[in-house]
């Protein structure tokens, strides 16, 4: 039940993005498609949209559901620890407008922290129905999350391991395991049955090359600086937008600085993976700025989405984070793969393996969650051809990163702490 539901959640969701998109980026701002955007008659208007969408995501937010801001993922981690599982049933549709006004006018952020929260709201509703034991409605809403993400990356059994894994640091609930299996697979087949069931990066056949496991430790390196980054540049935007009193404004101003890092490089707008799978095809002469060189671009990308996905969520948009993760892994695999391109043109080294190497690598970096993203990368390419490299960069990149993470999950031996006063939400419906 909670599996049907979530994937039917999810499949809302997309639909109501794709109509936001196409008001915002397509109608206001003018570009061809909400994809990959090669032209757009107003390009200018990119942070007057998102500021709109973010006016409006905050009106919805605030007035209805306040616990609605920021990723999602968060707040489904505390809920599950101090709540007992419980979550509002007007979460869920409130979550999916607010994402996709956010997502659609231009924000930087992704689906699938949204997903968690709107998925994990809809589980917990369930389980009031069924009247189930406290913590029953924990498990059963620890595997609608993990369901949520599950069908909108296409990686079902990574999403059932997430589920498990993100809910301690360093730890595994595995009671959570079986449940988000079976939940997973549903919302999976769900979703996939009206949008397919292509990996998200594209069938990968490709050979590995034992010579080439330096660069991917290297690469590991880098994605693990690269996650300490990351979360301090949304700690510094949370501390900076929260010193605004009035918070009906934080999101406007955030996404107002999104769209402006847009208008330098569009490819930072929205969810932005349809990039990320041109940047794995080896495809860059898709991507465009108005004042950047291919080479500068592709440079710059991972800080820009960094301090965009700040700005935004940062600022409490509704937008996730993981999303933003597995571009900025992306186009650092596609940066390393340039360093090793000019200064060692006779390795002959592959562009697609060190973009999905690196989207492992960030991931497991910045989640915290190693076992879940290998799963993901996996999935993701449609085949184990990667794994050892991608083993070998992930954990470089968790080890390096230290206790950096983008969510605040207790550690595997701490006890559940007690809510503050001033994040107590509201229980009734």
């Amino acid at each position: 039940m909670v599996g049907v539901a979530t994937g039917l959640a999810d499949l809302a969701f997309y639909y109501v993005l794709k109509f936001f998109e196409g008001v915002f980026l397509v109608g206001l701002v003018g570009f061809s498609t909400p994809d990959t955007w090669p032209s757009a008659s107003r390009y200018y208007l990119l942070p007057a949209s998102a500021a709109l969408g973010g006016a409006l995501a905050s009106l919805v937010m605030y007035s209805l559901a306040p616990e609605t801001e920021g990723s999602g993922t968060d707040f489904v981690i505390r809920a599950y620890h101090e709540l007992q599982g419980r979550i509002r049933w007007r979460v869920a549709p409130v979550k999916i407008v607010a994402t996709a006004l956010t997502l659609g006018s231009g924000g930087s952020g992704g689906a699938e922290g949204p997903a968690a929260q709107y998925s994990a709201s809809l589980s917990s509703f369930i389980s009031d129905i069924l009247k189930l034991s406290p913590e029953d409605r924990k498990v059963m809403v620890a595997a609608g999350m993990g369901a949520g993400i599950g069908a909108i990356f296409k990686t079902p059994l990574g999403g059932a391991l997430l589920a498990a894994e993100v809910l301690r640091r360093g730890g595994f609930e595995a009671r959570v395991v079986y449940p988000a299996l079976v939940a997973s697979a549903a919302s999976y087949a769900v979703f996939g049955g009206f949008t397919g069931y292509t990996p998200l990066l594209g069938l990968y056949a490709g050979s590995l090359r034992p010579t080439d496991f330096a660069v991917y430790a290297a690469l590991g390196l880098v994605a693990g600086l690269a996650a300490v980054a990351y979360v301090g540049a949304l700690r510094l935007a949370r501390r900076a937008f929260g010193a605004v009193r009035a918070r009906y404004v934080r999101p406007v101003a955030g996404m107002a600085v999104a769209g402006s890092i847009a208008l330098l490089a569009p490819q930072v707008a929205g969810e932005a993976l349809a990039w990320v799978r041109l940047a794995g095809a080896g495809e860059f002469d898709k991507l465009y700025s108005p004042g950047l060189s291919t080479v500068a671009l592709l440079a710059l990308l991972p800080v820009l989405k960094i301090l965009a996905t700040a700005a935004t969520v940062g600022s409490g948009g509704s937008g996730g984070l993981f999303a933003p993760a597995i571009f900025i892994g992306a186009f650092i695999g596609v940066d390393m793969w340039l360093l090793v391109h000019y200064t060692a043109p006779c390795a002959s080294l592959q562009v697609t393996p060190l973009v999905v190497v690196g989207v492992a690598a960030m991931l497991a970096a910045a989640t915290k969650t190693p076992l879940s993203a290998v799963a993901m990368a996996v999935e993701m390419t449609g085949g184990v051809q990667l794994l050892p490299a991608v083993m070998i960069a992930v954990a470089v990149s968790y080890a390096v990163s230290w206790n950096y993470a983008i969510f605040d999950a207790p550690a595997d031996s701490s006890p559940p702490r007690e809510p503050r006063a001033e994040e107590k939400v509201p229980t009734r419906l």
